[in-house]
């Protein structure tokens, strides 16, 4: 791999801002995130105290502590190459709209249009899921602390709360979104410092390794075992997601042609690295496997702390957690609004001109960040009536972003030596790196899509396929009505493109 800029030299700032209008856009968003700020952004979306902590259940029932452990070993291996090959391509084409970007450039607008609804709905679907998913945890503590009962209607007056508190902190702009990912970085790695510290020193009792690395459980209702595992994959693969986040704030990023590569691959180990640890923790501390199962306070790894540490302790340890689903969900809504800004500029959106407008104070995209938390909202909304909602909005998360990372790196290699590199690149590992990426994501893709409890019913059910379905169609419908003015630009300059970027200033 390698940079061809040094950190230390204010030359990247201003070539930064030449590249982007090479690649077609004046820069109207502020510069103001350092390497270490968008490293940050993606370690947040990613959030192993987020997706680690939220989907601990499902790892109980679908394999267990084995699947658990070699399955986010495994997983967070291909994850990287995933992480590798994208960044490469992120370093030839840093923009806002990131993967439907790279892919418009190497496909053409057919592969950009498709990819950028994948992507979009994808973004979307994640703040709805981190936000509900810090609610429930939230009624959980409620519950330890004063008794609360976490109805389904209280869990979401607590989720539109949340959603409110995010879009004011990006309302204030990128330098404080940045602050706050920084933050989280330290956060979420004291935290899982703190509360496998706790797990490892109070209990008396403690799990043998045998049972943490080799112990199977499949409360499934399916016999075979290998489909089993394949199923209990996806915690990892839940969790490791939104690193894309990176690339979405390049045009935020000073030398972001190699910190939003570098970004999107340090978020990646670090997590890789930390989350083994979070689990480990937890696993090992498990006092009831069956009580933790069917935990009253709804969330499983609470009833590890409780059993482990009392009422005290696990309280302390949830607001740790929920910090940091906090702190996930607020960048998250940061990546999305710029993709919604990105995607509106090039004429995507209904009702683009207004989604695209940016503030003249602080530089960020308004009403991208209101129509960003308004549809994730929505997409909540059926949480009300049933409890299968919410696995639904996890699997539009995953079944609209996972597709697309692969896409642009799929073209990047179909397009062999028309492919230009950026300053952060792959060399002779380009390709292997590239093709284990695409095909791990086309695994993984039709695992998102099996049934995952036997028998099948409308509460079971895996509705990630349907939701894949819905958002090509409905993408395939707008496409005929808006294809002509969808279009990204081949270069900036013209006096017509000045006017109507200076139209989206307010």
């Amino acid at each position: 791999m390698s940079t061809a800029w040094s950190s230390s030299s204010p030359a990247p700032h201003r070539d930064d801002e030449q590249r982007l209008r090479e690649l077609g856009y004046q820069p109207v968003l502020a510069r103001r995130m350092g390497g270490f700020g968008n490293f940050a952004i993606s370690f947040s979306v990613i959030s192993i105290l987020s997706g680690c902590m939220t989907l601990y259940g499902f790892g109980l029932d679908t394999g267990g502590p084995a699947v658990m452990m070699w399955g986010w070993a495994g997983v967070g291996l291909f994850v990287l190459c995933v992480g590798l090959a994208l960044a490469e391509v992120t370093s030839a084409y840093p923009t806002s709209g990131a993967l439907y970007y790279m892919a418009d450039r190497l496909g053409g607008r057919t592969w950009g249009w498709y990819t950028g609804w994948l992507n979009l709905l994808g973004l979307l679907g994640a703040i709805a899921g981190i936000d509900y998913g810090a609610a429930l945890f939230t009624g959980a503590l409620f519950n330890l602390q004063w008794g609360f009962d976490p109805t389904p209607e209280s869990t979401m007056l607590i989720f539109v709360c949340i959603l409110l508190l995010h879009a004011a902190l990006n309302l204030f702009g990128v330098r404080l979104v940045s602050v706050l990912n920084s933050v989280s970085v330290w956060w979420h790695l004291a935290g899982v410092a703190i509360i496998v510290g706790a797990l490892a020193i109070v209990p008396s009792h403690h799990q043998s390794p045998e049972f943490v690395f080799t112990e199977f459980v499949n409360d499934t209702g399916w016999s075979n075992p290998l489909y089993v595992t394949a199923i209990g994959l996806l915690l990892a693969q839940y969790t490791f997601s939104g690193y894309d986040a990176s690339a979405h704030l390049s045009e935020e990023t000073s030398n972001a042609s190699v910190y939003a590569a570098r970004g999107i691959v340090r978020a990646i180990w670090v997590s890789w690295v930390a989350g083994f640890v979070l689990l480990a923790g937890l696993t090992f501390a498990i006092q009831d496997y069956a009580g933790t199962q069917g935990s009253a306070t709804g969330v499983p790894p609470a009833q590890i702390l409780i059993d482990a540490l009392g009422t005290g302790g696990a309280t302390a340890m949830l607001l740790i957690v929920i910090v940091a689903q906090l702190f996930c969900g607020n960048a998250e809504v940061a990546a999305a609004s710029r993709m919604v800004f990105a995607f509106s500029r090039d004429g995507a959106l209904p009702g683009s001109r207004l989604w695209q407008r940016v503030s003249s104070r602080t530089q960020t995209p308004v009403h991208a960040v209101w129509l960003s938390v308004a549809v994730a909202c929505v997409l909540a909304l059926p949480s009300l009536y049933s409890e299968t909602a919410y696995g639904a909005v996890t699997a539009i998360n995953v079944i609209g972003i996972t597709p697309a990372y692969a896409i642009p790196i799929f073209l990047r290699l179909r397009a062999g030596d028309r492919f230009q590199p950026g300053p952060w690149n792959l060399g002779r590992w380009s390709k292997p790196v590239g093709w284990i990426a695409v095909v791990w994501v086309a695994v993984v893709t039709v695992l998102f899509c099996l049934p995952q409890s036997s028998p099948v019913t409308a509460d079971s059910m895996n509705y990630a396929s349907i939701a894949l379905a819905v958002v090509l169609l409905l993408a395939t419908i707008w496409w005929f009505v808006a294809r002509r003015s969808y279009n990204t630009p081949s270069a900036y300059g013209s006096a017509r493109e000045q006017a109507e970027i200076a139209e989206g200033i307010v």
